[in-house]
């Protein structure tokens, strides 16, 4: 008998998860706040259903993948939230990027209605969910893991045990440093070249076939050059991931001096007002603090 999945989040990543559940043969039932956000999953043959209790109702497998702390707190154990009505031996999936710390007081609670959860986020961005390549990085108890693994390859390549709960979240927040410094290098090179007066296109073809590639250089950088600023992962939701890297550094006394660095630049292009871009156009805050030298 085919496990009984509910999918709660239709977001960038969400969507293309749950096609991929779906193309993989898997029964999903879907929740989000905003319907039509779920219309293609539901033309693809997902189920609707009008709370997270009701998407929750007989799933074995309840996956979340949602923007932040309070949205997953809400979901997993609101008034209408999973809490409410997954059956004993359920196993909750958080997709989200969230806090460590409150992970492991929800996965208490959820315990004790005889509810697993793991908490699994993901890397490789829209494109890597869209081609079902997605890095899953899990906490929480490894049975549990390697029960579900087999649904888990439907949406990743890359399917990793980090340790107990609340361990997949802390190896999500240092896979954020890494990628953010990584973006600041780019962008702060690029900024250096076009200051220095060099052909963006000619150092992008001598960077990216050096040392100094990466697979940020490689997808980012043509979209920099291009003046393409939409997101692959809007400015908005890195910086709400920075903070939580931030509380979890204070936390366990780790100066992080640089990711503080990206996290104010970052903060000065959601002030003007341009959150929702992709954290490439951190080349263009560089680039600005040059200006009045021209």
């Amino acid at each position: 008998m085919a496990q009984q999945l509910a999918f709660i989040g239709m977001g960038i990543m969400g969507a293309p998860m749950t096609l991929n559940l779906l193309k993989a043969g898997h029964p999903v039932t879907v929740h989000t706040r905003t319907k039509s956000k779920a219309a293609e999953v539901l033309a693809a043959g997902a189920v609707w259903a009008d709370s997270p209790a009701r998407a929750a109702d007989n799933a074995d497998i309840i996956f979340t993948c949602l923007p932040d702390t309070p949205d997953v707190e809400e979901v997993l154990l609101g008034s209408d939230g999973v809490i409410q009505s997954a059956k004993p031996g359920a196993v909750c999936v958080d997709h989200s990027t969230i806090s460590p710390d409150a992970t492991v007081r929800m996965a208490e609670q959820l315990s004790g209605r005889g509810i697993t959860l793991l908490d699994a986020p993901v890397s490789g961005g829209e494109k890597g969910a869209i081609e079902a390549k997605l890095s899953i990085m899990i906490g929480g108890p490894q049975e549990t893991v390697d029960t579900i693994r087999p649904v888990l390859n439907a949406m990743g390549t890359a399917i990793t045990w980090c340790g107990p709960v609340g361990s997949g979240q802390t190896t999500k927040l240092v896979n954020q440093v890494m990628v953010i410094h990584t973006i600041m290098s780019i962008a702060e090179g690029l900024a250096f070249a076009k200051r220095a007066g060099l052909n963006l296109e000619t150092t992008m073809a001598a960077t990216s076939a050096g040392a100094a590639s990466s697979r940020s250089l490689v997808n980012l950088g043509p979209k920099i050059l291009a003046g393409d600023f939409a997101p692959a992962f809007k400015v908005d939701l890195q910086l709400k991931d920075l903070r939580l890297v931030q509380e979890t550094a204070r936390n366990i006394g780790q100066p992080l001096p640089g990711t503080a660095l990206a996290a104010e630049l970052l903060g000065v292009l959601a002030a003007r007002g341009r959150g929702s871009d992709g954290t490439q156009a951190l080349y263009e805050v560089i680039l600005s603090l040059g200006a009045d030298k021209t």
